[in-house]
């Protein structure tokens, strides 16, 4: 597959993003990154998609995301880089910023567009964010771009925009999160400012042969929010501006459709979640897509790649329990290991997308620290263990940074 921009993917099969919340408690890259990138450069991955790198140390979306504001780590992104392409791999940067979808108290505080409040059954884990000034947006587009080149020097082969599941980039584009009457927000061609800033700034610091591609939601699944007409006008605006590929996806924490949770029978004919929008997109641009979620087998990722739908395949949640998935896909072979919904049969915890986000994240960490993932593991178990995990690294975060 050649991109616009000319790079070229081995084939068409992408380790689409996942949060590996593997850097340390600074927030620096560690070896556990190289193992695990590593791993999936090895398993025949055309294209090797990051979890989310954050552009600020003031704001962070989980305990030990790694964030790059500067060349400080700049050795130990080049062994990241290195192992991630191996095999003749490309590596994605996935570039992030949570805005105000972060756990209360991880950071000093939260900002968006707006300061609108997540839905009562969250504002426990959710704080109310403060609304950004116009200056502050202007220095998260300048970090965006800083982040890219320095991805750039470090050796990975492009980045990715993280424009989708209720980040900062997606809730400038949402009607539900952004209530701005400025040049930022009020009307669709407004709110899509940020994004297309974002890319403008990417493509000044790295240049025009530099792959940059943006995951984006085709709705968010919520009364008020981002609609599939919003969402295909952003990715014509997007186009014209030289994207060099969109992944598409969708929802948000507070509506999950990205973990499966919105199934219809022809999704389910197709197995991918999203390709009926695909269809949509397609009959608008040329720019390749990509849809992750829902696919089963070879024979389904082959019908979307030849129905023109998509160009190409995205996996994440398989490639946490079987890493070498693509080589046995390639070699017509089926998976060992079917992907399956993670509950915990604690209702309040299965209605939310942070389940299945922990469930994952720690097959990712066992792969990162040498061991195989546990494909059969208990939800209620990995759950009990995440609290606990996660509670810890959170208080190590916040103890660092009052310090």
């Amino acid at each position: 597959m050649t991109l616009q921009c000319g790079a070229v993917l081995k084939n068409r099969l992408v380790k689409s993003a996942m949060s590996e919340t593997l850097g340390t408690t600074d927030n620096r890259p560690t070896v556990r990154l190289e193992r695990l990138y590593g791993a999936w450069a090895d398993g025949g991955i055309g294209l090797n998609v990051t979890g989310n790198v954050m552009v600020d140390r003031r704001a962070i979306g989980e305990p030990n995301n790694v964030v790059i504001e500067d060349e400080a780590d700049l050795d130990a992104l080049k062994r990241w880089a290195r192992a991630g392409t191996r095999n003749d791999t490309a590596l994605w940067m996935q570039i992030n910023h949570p805005g105000k979808q972060s756990p209360k108290g991880l950071n000093r505080e939260t900002v968006s567009p707006s300061a609108i409040p997540f839905r009562k059954d969250m504002a426990a884990f959710f704080a109310t964010p403060r609304a950004l000034s116009a200056p502050e947006i202007e220095d998260i587009v300048r970090r965006f771009g800083r982040t890219a080149a320095i991805a750039q020097k470090a050796g990975f082969s492009g980045v990715q925009i993280h424009g989708a599941h209720g980040y900062l980039v997606s809730q400038f584009l949402s009607p539900h999160h952004n209530h701005r009457e400025d040049d930022w927000g009020g009307t669709p061609e407004k709110r899509r400012r940020f994004v297309l800033e974002v890319l403008a700034e990417m493509r000044r610091q790295v240049g025009a042969d530099f792959p940059i591609g943006i995951k984006l939601n085709s709705a968010d699944f919520q009364r008020g929010g981002f609609t599939e007409e919003e969402s295909l006008a952003t990715i014509e605006a997007l186009a014209a501006h030289g994207i060099d590929m969109v992944e598409i996806s969708g929802g948000t924490y507070e509506a999950p459709a990205m973990t499966g949770v919105v199934k219809k029978a022809s999704t389910l004919a197709r197995e991918a979640y999203f390709l009926e929008f695909a269809d949509k997109v397609r009959a608008r641009v040329s720019v390749p897509l990509m849809v992750t979620g829902g696919f089963r087998t070879a024979a389904g990722m082959a019908a979307a790649i030849d129905s023109g739908a998509v160009d190409l395949v995205g996996l994440a949640r398989a490639l946490a329990i079987e890493p070498d998935l693509p080589q046995r896909l390639l070699r017509g072979e089926a998976p060992r290991h079917a992907v399956r919904p993670i509950t915990t049969g604690i209702k309040a915890v299965d209605r939310m997308a942070l389940m299945e986000v922990a469930w994952y994240t720690r097959q990712l960490r066992r792969i990162g620290e040498g061991r195989r993932p546990r494909p059969q593991e208990s939800g209620l178990r990995s759950f009990a263990i995440g609290i606990v995990e996660n509670g810890w690294n959170t208080f190590k975060t916040r103890r660092l940074r009052a310090s």
